[in-house]
């Protein structure tokens, strides 16, 4: 695995993308971002033999104890997305306070901003600034909509590459997988003081997570939610940069399973953590609501 140190006495991180070509719907960032996976996994150097295997509550604690901290997070980005053969591209800005809101402004080649997204625990809303509309909805709507079960919780931790914080923890499974460390679980429940639905209650999944032996770094994961084999989605990380002492992924690839494929490589540049930030949201007063 590429690591690379960069001097930074500002908190910001800086990362470079390779340069992208395509356009995307509106609309259909609404469904990326609920259907975040993964796809083919970076190169990474080969690991030192022999590998110790180590019980799952050692290997959980550095998990825990390696991922990113912080409370305030913003970055441009740039992705690219493939669904059914079509290829596509988008860009623009993403601010996050964890564990309360996802703040996304999308922004085409041409430089102004076509959608915003304000995504919290309990609600959904979009503008749509090339059609002069806007969307509104909770989880349980977008989720009929998607034939899904996604939540804020998991969204979160796919976009950065950390482990679900709302979750229990208990249940894991060590093992060694191709020269890296995983951890697998057959049953992961939400936990019920942060359940906010009663639909809420049957989310359990089938997670696996694949860590670096070197700096305990998430690497790959995967998860789908029992009785429902046909959704899955999977995250890989790759690429890291060592900044202020803190590890990030360069690079990320996504991919879901749920009838078709779609495929997302994406990565941030020009990021900045534990900044206060503003995440501005008016709907004009002459946008029109829409229905997904």
């Amino acid at each position: 695995m590429k690591i690379r140190k960069t001097e930074n006495t500002t908190g910001h991180w800086s990362l470079v993308l390779g340069h992208w070509s395509l356009v995307i719907g509106p609309w259909s960032l609404v469904i990326i971002l609920f259907l975040l996976l993964s796809s083919c996994s970076p190169s990474r150097k080969a690991m030192k033999a022999p590998l110790k295997e180590e019980g799952a509550e050692f290997l959980f604690s550095k998990l825990k104890e390696k991922e990113l901290k912080y409370d305030w997070f913003s970055a441009k980005f740039s992705a690219d997305y493939e669904n059914n053969g079509k290829e596509n591209s988008f860009g623009g800005q993403i601010r996050i306070r964890k564990d309360s809101l996802i703040w996304i402004s999308l922004i085409p080649m041409l430089g102004i901003e076509a959608v915003r997204i304000m995504i919290s625990q309990d609600s959904v809303k979009m503008i749509n600034r090339l059609n002069d509309t806007y969307f509104i909805g909770d989880y349980e709507y977008v989720n009929r909509f998607l034939n899904t079960n996604i939540d804020y919780d998991l969204l979160q931790a796919f976009l950065l590459g950390t482990d679900l914080q709302f979750y229990e923890d208990g249940k894991f499974r060590a093992s060694i997988d191709r020269g890296e460390y995983k951890l697998s679980t057959s049953a992961r429940q939400k936990l019920k003081k942060h359940v906010r639905s009663s639909s809420e209650k049957l989310k359990i999944f089938i997670q696996n997570i694949w860590l670096d032996p070197g700096n305990f770094k998430i690497t790959h994961a995967d998860v789908k939610e029992i009785g429902r084999d046909n959704i899955k989605l999977e995250s890989n990380y790759g690429d890291f940069e060592d900044m202020a002492g803190q590890l990030f992924p360069r690079e990320m690839n996504y991919i879901i399973w749920a009838g078709n494929t779609i495929r997302v490589k994406a990565g941030f540049s020009k990021m900045s953590i534990n900044i206060p930030l503003q995440f501005p949201f008016k709907i004009p007063a002459s946008y029109a609501p829409v229905k997904l």
